[in-house]
């Protein structure tokens, strides 16, 4: 058994590598048009290749052998999106550079406004952003770069105002833009109800790791989404476990923030006040 291993323990290293690399572009690909293209393929090659193989078409088997090359090249255009997507997940992590603190003071803040536009039925776009910039999509809406709060959020996304038709960005704690377009997704959607709001969502986080949160105008339900999935008629504790399950740590528990919180009105610098290295 031993020397079996020392054999052929390269051979299960490098299976184990392939099935991980198929497996992950299967999950970057699936309920995408490409992926339809690319079973299609898959297919006729597949087909083309038996049926050379077994009446023995030397001319075809040379040409398919021939042109591996440009096949492959033909790949990479007609996936240039996905792949695209799945390089800039591959550096992702969380961008939020404020304290834990102010995490969670802001993350309050943000389910406040969401949960007003909610009850007024007022219908709304975010995007937070995380480590991949969204330089792209705020150009083509309004710089703003003005401090987060409820009543500029329901001040933007009034019915008629000029920018409630957009998406707002927050990057950090700051509002960088709004009247934002974003990439509409190009996925198979089994829920023909989700309006443009919920497929911008879903484009969005395709191609970069934001969260996005929609509050619907004619329903008044809560949506969120990540990573090119969107979850749907969120309550505000739902809502609330989505957002703190990417942006606050998960070692952030309950008493901590207490005791931060409760130093800060007391006057005393908490220990992560002194840190000065971002979380």
């Amino acid at each position: 058994m031993l020397e079996f291993f020392n054999e052929h323990w390269r051979s299960a290293v490098e299976i184990l590598l392939l099935w991980v690399g198929v497996y992950q572009i299967y999950r970057s690909f699936r309920a995408t048009r490409g992926a339809q293209i690319l079973v299609s393929l898959l297919i006729l090659l597949i087909v083309i290749t038996l049926v050379a193989y077994l009446l023995d078409l030397t001319v075809i088997g040379f040409i398919l052998t021939r042109s591996v090359l440009f096949i492959a090249f033909s790949l990479i255009v007609v996936f240039q999106p996905e792949i695209r997507s799945l390089l800039a997940k591959l550096g992702s992590s969380q961008f939020f550079m404020f304290n834990r603190y102010e995490r969670v003071e802001f993350m309050e803040a943000f389910i406040e406004a969401v949960i007003e536009l909610s009850n007024k039925r007022i219908g709304a776009l975010f995007a937070m952003e995380r480590s991949i910039s969204l330089k792209e999509q705020r150009e083509t809406g309004i710089e703003l770069n003005a401090e987060f709060s409820k009543e500029l959020a329901l001040t933007i996304f009034f019915p008629k105002t000029a920018l409630h038709d957009g998406g707002m960005i927050i990057s950090g704690r700051k509002v960088a833009a709004a009247g934002c377009v974003f990439p509409v997704s190009a996925k198979e959607l089994k829920d023909r109800t989700l309006g443009l709001r919920h497929r911008a969502a879903i484009g969005l986080t395709e191609i970069t790791d934001a969260v996005a949160v929609i509050v619907s105008e004619e329903t008044g339900t809560i949506s969120v989404g990540i990573d090119g999935e969107i979850y749907k008629d969120l309550k505000t504790t739902e809502l609330r476990e989505k957002l703190e399950m990417v942006f606050i740590p998960e070692e952030q528990d309950h008493a901590e923030i207490t005791e931060e919180q409760s130093a800060r009105e007391n006057g005393v610098a908490s220990d992560s006040d002194s840190d000065m290295v971002s979380d």
